[in-house]
């Protein structure tokens, strides 16, 4: 097993960093317009972690909170240049104004950077994403000759912009749900699916493989299997590349990894949970497909039973109904909203009830923790990480882990998680929260 790099070790962020992103939608037209208009000093960058958040070194006595892109050697955002894929023509600028998340004045701010970012050809195939339909696509002999392509994507944009390094970020549509199967049991089974066009090998998995050959991290911002198969973290690990999924965490599922472990620790019960949401920007479209809604159906219920641990308490959660539900409504466009309605027990068994009705803004969430993870995963490959980056779970609703190793999806336990993984790689004391130091000789 390869050693990771810590401290002064750590390579340092030389040159500008190549961003690609398969799918140029509301969350990349978002990320990009935040940037953009950041580095003109008029918005701040608020959810970004990298960008505002700070962090606790030593003990509590020693005072020492530190902005954590001062602390980490993180690429300075200037320093970042963007380019992608998708299934329409549509440049950043232009697919900013149908995305509708942004106000006109915020679009037209930076309306010449985002009209740079022209979309290459994307990897598609309908079966995978019905309810679209992709013009702006590649075409190929087979699925390896389209994963070449990608790669030769991938080289030309690092050549032409003069590039150190590159991460590659799948922002795009929600695929159908599918299970592994034999061509996905290793990289050997998988190159020769490739070649011979196997229906088992989605378009999103041509993209990793295309990342990991060129020894590029690969981050999966949807719900679907993409690196999460033993073929392509074989790959990762034989290139020493770090991979991480899948699903951006940010509305309904992150306020269930708030509220189950408050409850949790105060050992109420929970008797049901049941979720719904409206939204009707094109992730709304794609998950009106019972295939695409699959997928992220499995990534969403997930997430309460590693928290609340009902083998671990039948008594409060064993009988749990827990029922999820998306609509699509194309009035709410990118401002989804999502009702929950809980239904908890306590002392002597006496009900009680919690309602969230969240109204939030899909890709005003989105847009910092691909950002986050862009930067994150860019370090974890100059500290020699490589594989699977369980630290990054903080991030994701379907968190992926080492097989044999449940998911942590308890958001508090995530970000101590993602802490002193920062704490130890740069050789500070990591922080396990006894306090027992303040008030006794030990």
């Amino acid at each position: 097993m390869k050693q990771v790099r810590r401290g002064k070790d750590i390579l340092r962020p030389e040159g500008k960093l190549g961003v690609l992103i398969p799918g140029i939608g509301a969350v990349t037209t978002t990320l990009l317009a935040g940037i953009f208009s950041a580095r003109k000093k008029s918005a701040r960058l608020i959810g970004s972690v990298t960008q505002t958040g700070k962090i606790r070194l030593g003990k509590r006595t020693e005072n020492r909170i530190v902005p954590i892109k001062e602390f980490v050697p993180l690429t300075d955002i200037d320093d970042l240049v963007f380019g992608g894929w998708d299934i329409y023509p549509d440049n950043a600028y232009q697919a900013a104004q149908k995305a509708k998340v942004l106000k006109h004045v915020d679009i037209e701010f930076v309306k010449e950077e985002l009209e740079n970012i022209i979309p290459m050809k994307a990897v598609f195939e309908k079966n995978y994403v019905k309810r679209l339909n992709g013009t702006h696509v590649k075409k190929g002999k087979n699925k390896m000759d389209l994963a070449q392509q990608l790669m030769s994507d991938i080289d030309n944009f690092k050549t032409e912009n003069n590039l150190s390094r590159v991460v590659i970020c799948w922002a795009a549509s929600t695929e159908a749900y599918i299970q592994t199967s034999k061509v996905h049991y290793s990289i050997k089974q998988f190159e020769d699916g490739l070649i011979d066009n196997n229906p088992a090998i989605t378009p999103s998995q041509i993209y990793a493989y295309a990342a990991l050959k060129m020894k590029t991290p690969f981050i999966n911002g949807a719900p679907h299997i993409t690196v999460d198969c033993p073929a392509l973290l074989e790959l990762a690990e034989m290139n020493s590349v770090p991979v991480a999924g899948k699903d951006f965490k940010t509305g309904q599922t992150l306020m269930k990894t708030i509220i189950a472990p408050g409850l949790q620790a105060r050992m109420l019960g929970i008797s049901g949970w049941f979720s719904t949401n409206i939204l009707g920007n094109r992730d709304g479209e794609v998950l009106d497909d019972p295939d695409s809604f699959k997928s992220k159906e499995i990534s969403k219920l997930g997430v309460l039973d590693t928290i609340l641990k009902p083998d671990d308490y039948p008594e409060l959660y064993k009988d749990l109904y827990h029922k999820i539900r998306i609509n699509y409504y194309p009035p709410r466009r990118d401002n989804k909203e999502s009702w929950d309605n809980i239904d908890i027990f306590g002392w002597m068994d006496y009900p009680m009830e919690i309602k969230i009705n969240f109204l939030c803004r899909d890709s005003i969430l989105a847009a910092p923790v691909m950002l986050d993870l862009i930067l994150f995963s860019d370090f974890a490959q100059r500290a020699g990480m490589h594989g699977i980056s369980e630290w990054l779970s903080f991030y994701f609703k379907s968190p992926m882990v080492k097989e044999g190793i449940y998911p942590e999806n308890d958001l508090f336990v995530q970000r101590s998680k993602l802490e002193n993984t920062l704490r130890y790689l740069m050789n500070e004391e990591l922080i396990h929260h006894t306090g027992l130091e303040y008030y006794f000789d030990l």
